[in-house]
């Protein structure tokens, strides 16, 4: 059984810094993208980025903010969100699916998600 288990939400002023974690079990990290994912209320699901193959890519709506790295012997993914953003506030999901192509930020890529972890940023 495939699990993704995101932590690390939580409330944080506008400029501040958070960094989330996915761990995932029941799969290989090889020739699989690992992805995070964003939906705030009312709004669409948005990709955030995408790694595979030693490559991330990004949104660019959190490029220069946002990293997200792959820790393969821990079986760990993170994403570090540096100055934060009222608008950053939403649901966060880490998945796995395809590698990051053409199509990596839509949310009919990835094939197992986890659960979501709140993030809020107050205006």
């Amino acid at each position: 059984e495939v699990r993704l288990v995101e932590s690390g939400g939580g409330l944080v002023q506008a400029g501040g810094s958070l960094t989330l974690s996915c761990v995932i079990s029941g799969l290989s990290f090889d020739g699989f993208g690992l992805s995070w994912f964003r939906q705030a209320p009312g709004k669409e699901q948005e990709g955030v980025s995408c790694s595979s193959d030693g490559n991330t890519v990004y949104a660019d709506s959190v490029k220069g903010r946002f990293t997200a790295s792959v820790d393969n012997a821990k079986k760990t993914v993170y994403l570090v969100m540096n100055n934060l953003k009222p608008e950053d506030s939403a649901v966060y999901y880490c998945s796995a699916g395809e590698r990051c192509g053409r199509y990596w930020s839509s949310p009919a890529t990835p094939w197992h998600w986890g659960q979501g972890t709140q993030v809020t940023v107050p205006s």
